[in-house]
């Protein structure tokens, strides 16, 4: 395991082009390593008293602890959402490779 501590990070956003947008920010500015986008989610959620459905994209973005406190100041001022999803699960174990890949990833904004 990496010294680091290496986090999973999953967000939803209403449509591709913000997935899409969002990613790009989050890697090209070095706040994580790797984001995917799972289309086609369907959420279910209360919002203001009613039951709302609606059709999102998942991202599952691959950071560290150090950089999520700037990684949640970013996705929440690049968000449509008034209040977005985000929350973080620690990484207990995985392929150290990767994870140290993760750490290297999120070191700074990409050169």
């Amino acid at each position: 395991m990496p010294a680091v501590s290496v986090l999973l990070c999953l967000s939803t956003c209403p449509d591709r082009a913000t997935a899409d947008r969002i990613a790009d920010a989050l890697v090209g500015e070095g706040l994580a390593a790797c984001v995917t986008l799972l289309p086609g989610a369907r959420s279910v959620y209360r919002w203001e008293g009613r039951v709302e459905r609606g059709e999102e994209v998942q991202l599952l973005i691959k950071t560290t602890r150090a950089a999520f406190a700037a990684l949640r100041e970013r996705l929440c001022a690049l968000h449509p959402y008034e209040v977005p999803e985000l929350v973080a699960c620690d990484l207990v174990d995985g392929l150290p490779a990767y994870l140290d890949w993760i750490v290297r990833g999120t070191a700074g904004p990409a050169s």
